[in-house]
């Protein structure tokens, strides 16, 4: 295996690892207006990922970093073609950023409902685009023999990138709803549980649907597999939230997203961008890739941060396990503060 194909492979881990912590806060955002019934239940969801969600999206921003040093032909051709596409997803996410941080400066019900809801769309919408968007990579857009993308915007809503879109919407809000159910207590966990339930209903047959065109289309042994394996652990996911056993569902969400991840890269492999123009004019993993020098540089550096960078979050999320309740909420409006609303005594960020 040469250096092009390992970073080929980490870039899949990093966005398996991006869609399975930021579907899950992504998920919370889309139920948010609707599992709290009022404003303290809607404090305690978004608390529940209040310690997290930004740590989240630097998953997204080391991709895009990954991609940009370890494939510049491939960054510069899917960027610019999908850069309205990708502009969306970076508004929708700078307005949930700030619905974070501001949903708590004016005690008011109309101002933080109006943010709860700007929450929503912006959870929503990088939900379904980022669906488009992989489907699309693994359908091939059009490219010509410069490596210019051809299309437009409209070029990418087809059938199967719309399609793409719903099965990560429902999948992120599955997992949401199943992290929810992890996280609280009381009438919000039962919440979460049916909110699980109704949402594997519309997940598994757009999951199933979509994996079954895409190993028909693009498929490959090794991914036939993978596919298999994800739509058995998605059924699995959703009979263990089911049952109340949050902590199974959870483990088969996440792995879902990991292996659905792993069939669409090896799908794509040796692809990084197929050309629907010409087979010829698609980019690969080895026309596509920086120099070789560049490339041993960017190993010796992710090999010595990426195990500090994981023990960090991982220290996180075992520091912020506690099940939240209404009781942690304060009852009292408290003064502004950077970030989700606090939790006492649990806490949010500093």
């Amino acid at each position: 295996m040469n250096l092009a194909t390992f970073w080929f492979i980490l870039i899949a881990i990093l966005w398996s690892g991006y869609f399975v912590l930021e579907g899950f806060d992504f998920g919370v955002g889309i139920l948010l207006p609707f599992l709290g019934h009022d404003d303290t239940e809607r404090r305690v969801l978004v608390n529940t990922i209040g310690p997290v969600w930004d740590g989240n999206e630097v998953w997204l921003l080391t991709a895009g970093g990954a991609t940009f040093a370890a494939f510049p032909q491939w960054y510069a051709t899917m960027f610019s073609g999908f850069y309205l596409a990708l502009l969306l997803i970076l508004a929708a996410l700078i307005v949930r950023g700030v619905c974070f941080e501001f949903r708590s400066k004016v005690d008011s019900p109309r101002w933080r409902a109006s943010w709860d809801w700007a929450i929503f769309a912006g959870s929503a919408l990088p939900s379904l685009l980022w669906g488009v968007a992989f489907a699309n990579i693994v359908r091939g857009v059009p490219i010509n023999a410069q490596h210019v993308y051809t299309g437009n915007l409209l070029t990418l809503l087809n059938w199967y990138g719309l399609l793409g879109g719903l099965v990560t919407l429902s999948l992120f809000t599955l997992h949401g709803a199943i992290f929810l159910g992890l996280r609280t207590t009381g009438e919000l966990r039962q919440r979460a549980k049916r909110a699980a339930t109704s949402t594997a209903l519309a997940a598994i047959p757009l999951a199933a649907v979509f994996l079954a065109v895409t190993q028909v289309s693009h498929g490959k042994p090794a991914t036939d597999v993978t596919a298999a394996l994800a739509a058995i652990a998605l059924i699995g996911g959703a009979a263990a939230a089911f049952r109340g056993r949050e902590a199974w569902a959870f483990a088969g969400t996440a792995l879902t997203l990991v292996l659905a991840v792993a069939t669409l890269f090896g799908d794509l492999y040796p692809n990084v961008l197929p050309s629907t123009t010409n087979t010829a004019y698609s980019l690969t993993v080895n026309n596509a890739s920086s120099a070789h020098y560049t490339l041993v540089v960017m190993t010796w550096v992710a090999l010595i941060f990426t195990p500090v960078v994981l023990a960090y979050q991982g220290w996180t999320y075992w520091v912020f396990r506690t099940r939240l309740t209404r009781s942690d909420i304060a009852t009292k409006p408290t003064p502004p503060v950077t970030g989700p609303d606090t939790m006492e005594p649990v806490g949010g960020r500093p």
